[in-house]
């Protein structure tokens, strides 16, 4: 069973950078499809960003794509979500999640690992 820790929350102006971190544990990395979701007080949890086994695919929300970057690091079982230009809108709860399937996938039931969240905050 793979466990999931991030890192890399704070808090930081709007217009500002952060850089999340994943470590996953217990499992192969390699063969899990990874995701980034948000969840703000008081809302749903949303789909950020995923990436495929190999790391050649990368699906974006239309709200961060274009700021936000995944990639991943399978020597290091690692997995990140580099954010810029960030907005007070960021503001939330950032989970990383695994999927062990061969499709990227963007809802969160489509996932069966998850980590504990680390909180961004974005002030104005």
């Amino acid at each position: 069973q793979v466990q999931l820790i991030e890192s890399g929350g704070g808090f930081v102006q709007a217009g500002g950078s952060l850089r999340l971190s994943c470590a996953a544990s217990g499992g192969t990395f390699s063969t899990i499809v990874m995701g980034w979701f948000r969840q703000a007080p008081g809302k749903e949890r949303k789909f950020v960003a995923a990436i495929s086994w190999t790391g050649g695919t990368t699906y974006y929300a239309d709200s961060v794509r274009g700021r936000f970057t995944i990639s991943r690091d399978n020597a290091k079982n690692r997995v990140y979500l580099q954010m810029n230009s960030l907005k007070p809108e960021d503001t939330a709860v950032y989970y990383c999640a695994g999927r062990r399937a061969v499709r990227v996938a963007t809802t969160p039931r489509d996932y069966d690992t998850w980590g504990q969240g680390t909180q961004v905050t974005v002030s104005s």
